[in-house]
C-alpha cells in the first residue's frame, strides 16, 4: 500500500486531496494546524491519520515525518492568503507568508525525503497558484510566495531526477474553498467571466490532478506546473 503525506489536509484542496487518495486505496496522514474538529472528522470518514503541525515549524515537520513514517508521495498543499495593497504589507505578513507557503514547503520534503531517496522513489506535488505565474493585484506577498513554489518545484526536480523522484507542481484557477470565501459575488462573476469554461473550480478537480501526478501514468512528467485553472491562466 502507498503511502501519502498531504499538508494542510483538513479542509478545501487537502480535504479533498485526503478523500481522493484514501479513495484509491492510499494509507493517508495528513496534517494540520488549528482545525481540530474538522480533522478528526475527516479522519474518522477516510481511515486517515491527523498530526497536528505547523509547517513552517521544523521540530513539528520531524514530529510529523516520526509518526507518518516513511511516504512515498507528498502533496505541498499548506497555504495562507490575504488581500492587502503593497503599502499595508507589514513585515510580519510578508513573513509569515513566506514561512507557510515557502519555508513549509521545504521543511516538509527535508523531513520526508531521506526515505524517497534511499527508496529511488517517490512523488512531490507543490500547489502553486494562477497568482504566482501572472500576479495579483493586491496580493504581492501571496503572489511572491507562489511563485517562489513554482521555482522550487524546477529546482528541486532536476535534483532529484537521478533518485527516481518526480517534482511537478498544480497551478489551480479560481477554485470553490473557504479561501476564496472573502470575494464578492461580483468579484467572483468577475472571474468566472474571465475563465473560458465559464465557472469556477472545485477542490476534487485539483485533487483528481494530484492524483494523477501521483501515479505511475505520470512517470515521465517532472518539472512541470499544471494548471487547473479552466483556461484563466494560459
Amino acid at each position: 500500500m502507498k503511502r501519502v503525506l498531504i499538508t494542510g489536509g483538513s479542509r478545501g484542496i487537502g480535504a479533498a486531496c485526503v478523500r481522493a487518495f484514501a479513495g484509491e486505496g492510499y494509507r493517508v496522514f495528513f496534517t494540520y494546524k488549528t482545525s481540530d474538529n474538522a480533522a478528526a472528522a475527516l479522519a474518522e470518514e477516510t481511515g486517515a491519520f491527523a498530526i497536528k503541525a505547523d509547517v513552517s515549524v521544523a521540530e513539528d515537520m520531524a514530529r510529523a515525518a516520526n509518526a507518518a513514517g516513511g511516504v512515498d508521495v507528498i502533496v505541498n498543499n499548506a497555504g495562507i492568503s490575504q488581500i492587502k495593497p503593497v503599502q499595508d504589507i507589514t513585515e510580519d505578513d510578508w513573513d509569515r507568508m513566506m514561512a507557510v507557503n515557502v519555508k513549509g514547503m521545504f521543511l516538509t520534503v527535508k523531513a520526508f525525503l531521506e526515505g524517497m531517496i534511499h527508496n529511488k522513489y517517490g512523488r512531490i506535488i507543490n500547489i502553486s497558484s494562477m497568482w504566482g505565474e501572472e500576479g495579483g493585484s493586491c496580493e504581492v506577498h501571496y503572489s511572491a510566495s507562489k511563485a517562489a513554489v513554482i521555482g522550487f518545484t524546477k529546482a528541486l526536480a532536476k535534483e532529484l531526477g537521478p533518485s527516481g523522484i518526480t517534482v511537478n507542481c498544480i497551478s489551480p484557477g479560481v477554485i470553490d474553498t473557504e479561501m476564496n470565501a472573502h470575494l464578492s459575488s461580483e468579484d467572483t462573476a468577475a472571474l468566472t467571466e474571465e475563465t473560458p469554461l465559464c465557472r469556477t473550480g472545485s477542490p476534487t478537480e485539483v485533487a483528481s490532478a494530484a492524483l494523477f501526478l501521483a501515479s505511475d501514468r505520470a512517470g515521465f512528467i517532472t518539472g512541470a506546473v499544471l494548471p487547473v485553472n479552466g483556461g484563466i491562466v494560459m
